[in-house]
């Protein structure tokens, strides 16, 4: 069931890009223009014990289905609320002996519902799920193979007394989930969680510089304006991370979601300059770039291997080597460089190495305001994290200014309601006090600050992953 005011947005046909969504009206950023609840969504395989199957949220202790064992909720409520969805699932998994992956289950939980409410629009809905873009007839060699895998293994798991679906229709199901799965985040969007599918999010097309996004929040997705779209506009997220050169983001484009990405900054190149920028004075030769990019690549692997062994020291020791060679070569806009600095802030932090981290950190930050979208939401997280760490490392006016610009950009991405900014804005009121006790009394800032550390009021860096930050749009691999 979609919730919110659909009368926001108008379906229409765009050129080269099919039916497309458009503003009915002018809005403004922070503006939620809809909001929609999955059609059908699954936890993700590995995570299937420790999130709830319902609201998707993390939690310590859940509980589990007496019936099947397999699904876990928050209490018994959620319980209650997932009977509709899985009644099914559960006969099903009994009946199979075991739980097929997230794709399948998916896909299952799809056509259980279509079996319920048929194949029309449902309430609240722009389009069918199976109307949606499935690019079937795109799939490579291996896609197909991995499909008919799916497909036979979806038969086995199906119940003979559901209603049957022909071959072709279940292949346009999975069809779907590939290219049309949205990544649900836990509930403080810091870790992914779980696939869904919003028939009218599917709609909404992509463009490299959006003028919308897109957050989990609450057990439903909110589209959000980033700034103001005028009536008539058509609606646009980014269904990749921007920072990458053009022709890059256009290859993954077109690998992942079989399009041809025409927008300003891909036919314009826009911010590739930047994204390989080098120093001016003296401006480096073509092979002396060449072969700082072959040796950033080169210590990125070394960096994979060690971050995958838990070796951070080494990760440190190879991210100042590489950092002290790009020095002479690339400004702090460079893709390579900025891939640098993320990696040693992120485990100098975890390290609590504060002081050394937030220079770096600050540098960071300083690449990604020139490249971003102003009002990106992983911008606003990168600056919130930063101004973590500089605050950690007592440096209260940096600090308390990041967290402030990542606040402001967060009330636009994620909203006011969304759990992480609430944590946000509680950083921010601390940090306001402290810095004004900063400017009044030195010493007892110092005594306070001593006390908050000691209470553990603002939490050290997570343990770094090698895993990317989720992509918007999940993608099977």
């Amino acid at each position: 069931m979609t919730i919110g005011r659909m009368e926001n947005v108008e379906v229409f046909i765009s050129d080269g890009k099919g039916r497309s969504l458009k503003a009915a009206k002018e809005f403004w950023a922070a503006d939620i223009i809809f909001a929609e609840r999955a059609y059908s969504a699954v936890v993700f395989d590995s995570l299937v014990n420790f999130v709830c199957h319902t609201c998707f949220k993390r939690q310590e202790k859940l509980h589990h289905c007496g019936q099947c064992k397999f699904a876990h909720y928050c209490d018994r409520t959620c319980q209650k609320d997932a009977w509709l969805n899985h009644k099914n699932e559960c006969l099903a998994i009994k009946r199979y002996g075991k739980v097929p992956n997230e794709n399948i289950r998916l896909a299952a939980r799809i056509m259980w519902r279509v079996e319920r409410e048929g194949t029309g629009l449902t309430e609240g809905c722009l389009v069918s799920v199976d109307d949606l873009q499935n690019h079937v007839m795109h799939f490579g060699e291996e896609e197909q193979k991995q499909l008919r895998v799916d497909v036979d293994t979806f038969l086995q798991y199906w119940p003979p007394k559901s209603q049957q679906f022909s071959m072709q229709y279940i292949s346009n199901i999975f069809g779907v989930i590939n290219c049309n799965g949205f990544t649900l985040s836990d509930q403080r969007g810091l870790q992914a969680v779980g696939v869904g599918i919003f028939p009218n999010l599917g709609l909404v097309n992509h463009d490299c510089w959006p003028n919308c996004t897109v957050i989990f929040n609450n057990g439903k997705i909110e589209l959000r304006a980033l700034g103001k779209i005028a009536e008539g506009e058509e609606l646009t997220v980014s269904y990749i991370d921007f920072l990458n050169v053009s022709e890059e983001r256009k290859k993954q484009l077109k690998k992942q979601y079989y399009f041809d990405c025409t927008c300003e900054h891909c036919q314009k190149g826009l911010k590739d300059d930047l994204f390989l920028g080098v120093k001016d004075d003296p401006k480096p030769s073509q092979d002396v770039v060449k072969e700082m990019i072959q040796f950033s690549n080169d210590t990125l692997e070394k960096i994979d291997k060690a971050r995958s062994e838990g070796l951070y020291h080494e990760v440190v020791k190879l991210c100042r080597e590489c950092l002290e060679k790009q020095e002479s070569v690339f400004v702090d806009t460079n893709l390579y460089m900025l891939r640098m600095l993320s990696i040693i802030s992120e485990v100098l932090s975890y390290l609590q190495a504060f002081e050394e981290a937030s220079y770096y950190a600050r540098r960071m930050v300083d690449g990604y305001m020139k490249l971003y979208h102003p009002n990106n939401a992983q911008l606003g997280m990168a600056v919130m994290r930063a101004g973590l760490t500089n605050w950690h490392a007592g440096n209260i006016e940096v600090g308390h200014g990041m967290i402030c610009k990542a606040y402001a950009i967060l009330l636009v991405t994620h909203g006011p309601s969304h759990p992480i900014t609430k944590d946000l804005e509680a950083m921010r009121v601390q940090t306001e006090m402290e810095l004004r006790l900063f400017h009044q009394n030195e010493f007892m800032y110092h005594k306070m600050r001593e006390a908050a550390l000691n209470n553990q009021s603002m939490q050290v860096m997570a343990e770094p992953s090698n895993e990317p930050t989720p992509p918007l749009f999940h993608k099977k691999q």
